[in-house]
């Protein structure tokens, strides 16, 4: 027979509670616990138990045989990952809806014997989209299922090498009576994927939908289950998305992979730096900074607007960079550069949807909005790099050659660096004098 226990189970940040209330003691959250009923079988083994049959062994003595990855077919997702697809592990991708998830992991499985656990569309849909994005995949089996108990057993039959479950919020497990994509379904069927991972070698690839405040809905308690948390960001309204990870217990977390969004799925961005600055054009306000991404230099375009503001306090806006960093370059462009702009609304943006969070972009964003500020262009073969301090001193910055090599490479000849400026004025002058 089946014995029953009933929780509350906060939906934000996970805390549970033998009763109901109505503010989450954990998070401060309003009305998030939510019912959930948990069956406990008898007479039947769990997860655990089967798991805890493993006896210990000496690290050194484990086997020092190398971890053979998995090469994707997609340079970029590799590159992300640390150079291929580790088997065994659980990666979960995240990301805003229509980002392309979806469609990244449906080309990412067709260049692998995988299977593909579909409980938002019916095989019919998925074969429609990828008849659409001339996918072929012969070794890409579909099931659409919501029960994860049935996927598992699938997968168990099936000798795959990727298992991809879109998505991690619609599969529910029958031992457990609440509703699908609540925090105690989430948990438990991202554990059981979790588990037969570990124990059959399979990667297994997860969806998970972001919220409005940015974080993975489940709640955040998926980041610690699995071993990868990427990230899939974009303007819906532009082409380019950025892949990134926030987490990799088998690699770097600082690289990107860059794609575009096309007709045919999501292609490849070789050379992000030509792309990202293709649209460039000479106007006030308008800089390049070249960044380091992981493994390799990006160059992008820092582009500023100041404007006589209407009301008594002037605005302070930015898109790509740290809004609090932007209020510290802005006063200390007005402190130790001697620029007016007291009176001025500021707004800075990263062109082609890049982040910028590293410190040598200060010197070109305070030269961006010098530019803008004096209506005076800067030259665009004129790249600046550098860290700004409070003091107004320009401070060196990590990989410097390897930043103006790719700079070079891109056909740029003057450079506004640590080297040849030590301080924020007169980075100013050379910059905005021809």
């Amino acid at each position: 027979m089946a014995k029953s226990s009933t929780t509350y189970v906060c939906q934000q940040c996970g805390y549970q509670s033998p009763s109901y209330l109505g503010k989450c003691p954990n998070c401060d959250s309003w009305g998030s616990l939510v019912e959930t009923i948990s069956k406990e079988i008898r007479g039947k083994k769990s997860i655990i138990s089967r798991v805890g049959a493993s006896k210990p062994q000496r690290l050194v003595d484990a086997s020092k045989k190398p971890l053979q990855r998995l090469r994707s077919g997609i340079f970029e997702v590799d590159r992300v990952l640390g150079g291929g697809i580790v088997p065994g592990s659980v990666v979960l991708l995240a990301g805003d809806p229509g980002i392309g998830k979806s469609t990244l992991l449906l080309q990412l499985a067709s260049k692998i014997k995988s299977l593909y656990i579909s409980g938002e569309e019916s095989v019919e849909q998925v074969k429609l989209r990828s008849d659409r994005l001339k996918i072929k995949g012969r070794d890409l089996y579909i099931i659409p299922e919501t029960d994860v108990d049935v996927a598992i057993e699938s997968i168990r039959e099936g000798n795959y090498k990727l298992v991809v479950a879109d998505s991690i919020q619609t599969l529910v497990t029958e031992d457990l009576n609440s509703a699908a994509g609540s925090v105690g379904q989430v948990r438990e069927s991202a554990y059981r994927l979790h588990r037969l991972a570990k124990e059959s070698g399979v990667a297994v690839f997860l969806v998970g939908h972001v919220t409005k405040e940015g974080s993975v809905a489940g709640p955040k308690v998926l980041e610690h289950l699995v071993d990868t948390v990427l990230f899939l960001e974009g303007e819906q309204h532009h082409a380019f998305r950025i892949l990134s990870a926030s987490k990799n217990r088998f690699g770097p977390v600082d690289e990107i992979g860059v794609f575009e969004m096309t007709e045919k799925g999501m292609e490849e961005v070789s050379n992000p730096s030509k792309e990202f600055l293709s649209g460039r054009i000479s106007a006030p306000g308008s800089v390049v900074v070249p960044t380091i991404e992981g493994s390799r230099s990006v160059l992008t375009e820092v582009q500023a607007l100041t404007n006589s503001t209407n009301f008594g306090l002037p605005t302070r806006r930015s898109s790509g960079i740290d809004p609090n960093r932007l209020q510290l370059l802005t006063a200390t462009l007005i402190k130790r550069a001697g620029l007016q702009l007291q009176n001025q609304d500021i707004f800075v943006n990263i062109a082609g949807g890049l982040k910028v969070s590293e410190p040598a972009a200060d010197l070109a964003i305070c030269l961006a909005i010098a530019s803008s500020a004096y209506d005076k262009v800067i030259p665009k073969d004129t790249l600046a790099v550098g860290e700004v301090g409070l003091l107004g001193e320009i401070r060196q910055v990590s990989f410097l050659n390897k930043r103006l090599e790719e700079a070079r490479r891109l056909g740029f000849k003057k450079f506004i660096t640590p080297q040849n400026v030590r301080t924020l004025r007169e980075a100013v002058q050379k910059s905005l004098t021809k």
